[in-house]
């Protein structure tokens, strides 16, 4: 029985025995009366029982009714609450995400229009992983409950806030469309207050966010209610990622090109997943010269995606894009692989140079996975020398030491790649063993101007031969470049003056031209070669 039902029920029986107690009041009481002063005899014992059971039933019955209504207020209470915590997020107080979008719903479809609109802004916090993995998940969470009450502080009338889940929060509101500064104004304080530092256990923590706006004039209003709603997000979230994009720690209107921009950059994701499944990312070699004997003396290699629908697409394009989606370490993997298989139909004289991601230094099996690598290719390790840039070296130095330790005892040759664009320190580089520095490609293109005398890079080139670090310069351009650097010192060098990347057939064709394929003899090897550390040159061939 339903306990509606099941109440009314018991208030009846409560009024039936009222009533039947009026009844039989009216009988016994009299008599009972009487009995009791001496002026009657003693009255109806089952008349006198029958009262009193009436009375029993009526006293039962209304403190059973009044047990069941209390139950059911408290019942309504606790589904009141219930719904309450199902539209709030538990960490933070404020909307989540189905309560918000239903609220936004409705102000959408109450909004009176004309010089009346909503704003919708999408804020993420930037690199809110780091804080988590640095100073652990409560530390995080104490960020988030930060940032909400800072963002619900910041708020105009009829404003309303909401986490969407993890660090992204979306907030709602009204604005006159005449003075969208008012929103800007609300976007630049927010990203000024949660900038400021949260004290965790006697820690501070820094704190940037990303913002998007979108505002409900933007809508087509092909849609009502939810729909509208989603919309509008949507877009906030699209402005919110371009602001991400274009350096963090700033706000953005939606515009109609950064749909179509997120909706190529979802085609890019898309199809490098594919490619790399397909094999379509291949690896092209760019001459590395000993500039004073003119001799090549190996390769670097360098990505390329040979896209069937767009063709050979640069790394500019795809790496940044791979590190973002995790693909990074598989993409490098197939083509270091395809690498060694290519490099061992060179003379055995001509080193391979690989370019290693940060993301890929991150992975503490990196080393081991390499090692692998050259076991199953069966390529010489001393062939190889692995480029890593600056930036590696500020995430994690200890492991970034144990990994270059234990491929140089191997035999690998280590890099240090775009010298002079982060900031590595001197006492880094002696305390690293480096084989070698790279110059970056900004520094070798200043020495093409007139006016400038090369006082930088000549600069580094002696502090490389102070720490006896051989140098390589990049982006060697012209004759002039390269007779500016033959003054400088003995170095090597690589760039267009010498011939752009080629993939491997074209390589292939060049080294046989010179006479610098592996003899059949070379193709019986059995064993790699680790542990050797000297840096081989051969006769090599004048560069072309």
């Amino acid at each position: 029985m339903h306990r509606g039902q099941h109440d009314l029920v018991t208030l009846g029986i409560a009024l039936a025995a009222i009533i039947l107690f009026v009844g039989t009041a009216g009988v016994a009481l009299p008599t009972l009366v009487r009995s009791w002063t001496g002026n009657s005899p003693s009255p109806d014992l089952a008349l006198t029982n029958a009262l009193l059971l009436n009375i029993a039933l009526i006293l039962l019955g209304w403190n059973r009714y009044k047990a069941l209504n209390t139950e059911l207020v408290q019942r309504r209470k606790s589904e009141e609450e219930a719904r309450r915590l199902a539209d709030i997020d538990h960490l933070t107080g404020c909307h989540n995400r189905r309560s918000f979008t239903t609220a936004l719903g409705e102000m959408l479809a109450s909004c009176p229009g004309g010089d009346r609109a909503l704003a919708a802004i999408a804020v993420d916090l930037d690199n809110f992983k780091q804080v988590n993995d640095l100073n652990g998940h409560q530390a995080g969470d104490e960020i988030l409950r930060t940032t909400a009450a800072r963002i619900l502080k910041l708020l105009p009338e009829g404003g309303l806030l909401s986490r969407l889940g993890g660090d992204e929060f979306v907030c709602v509101v009204p604005y006159h469309t005449q003075v969208p500064e008012r929103i800007d104004q609300l976007a630049a304080q927010l990203t000024d207050v949660v900038a400021k530092p949260v004290q965790y256990e006697g820690v501070s923590i820094d704190v940037t966010m990303s913002i998007g706006i979108a505002s409900s004039i933007q809508l087509d209003q092909t849609g009502l209610g939810l729909v509208s709603a989603q919309k509008l997000m949507h877009k906030a979230d699209i402005a919110m990622y371009h602001a991400k994009k274009q350096g963090k720690n700033r706000f953005y209107w939606f515009e109609p090109p950064m749909e179509n921009e997120l909706r190529f950059r979802n085609e890019l994701e898309a199809g490098i997943r594919r490619g790399i499944a397909l094999g379509e990312f291949r690896p092209y070699y760019e001459q590395q010269i000993d500039l004073e004997t003119n001799r090549l003396t190996g390769f670097e290699m360098l990505a390329r995606w040979e896209s069937p629908e767009m063709g050979v697409v640069g790394p500019d394009i795809f790496i940044p894009i791979a590190e973002e989606i995790g693909v990074i370490g598989e993409m490098s993997e197939k083509l270091i692989a395809q690498a060694f298989e290519d490099a061992k139909q060179w003379d055995p004289d001509l080193t391979l140079s690989v370019n290693i991601s940060p993301v890929q230094m991150r992975d503490p099996w990196f080393a081991q996975k390499l090692l692998k690598l050259l076991v199953k290719h069966n390529f010489p390790a001393h062939r190889l020398d692995i480029e890593i840039t600056e930036s590696c070296l500020h995430e994690n130095i200890g492991m970034v030491r144990s990994m270059i330790t234990s491929l140089r005892n191997q035999g690998v040759h280590v890099s240090l790649d775009d010298f002079g664009t982060g900031y590595s320190s001197l006492s880094q580089l002696r305390s690293l063993p480096f084989d070698r520095l790279k110059i970056d490609r900004s520094f070798i293109s200043e020495l093409k101007e007139d006016e400038h005398n090369g006082k930088l890079v000549d600069a580094i080139i002696s502090m490389g031969d102070g720490l006896k670090l051989p140098i390589t310069a990049e982006g060697v351009e012209n004759e002039k470049v390269l007779d500016a650097l033959r003054r400088m010192g003995k170095l090597k060098g690589q760039g267009y003056h010498y011939g752009r990347p080629e993939p491997a057939d074209q390589v292939l064709a060049r080294l046989e031209k010179h006479d610098l394929l592996a003899k059949p003899s070379s193709d019986n090897v059995t064993e790699v070669d680790f542990g050797s550390r000297g840096e081989r040159r051969g006769s090599g061939v004048k560069a072309s």
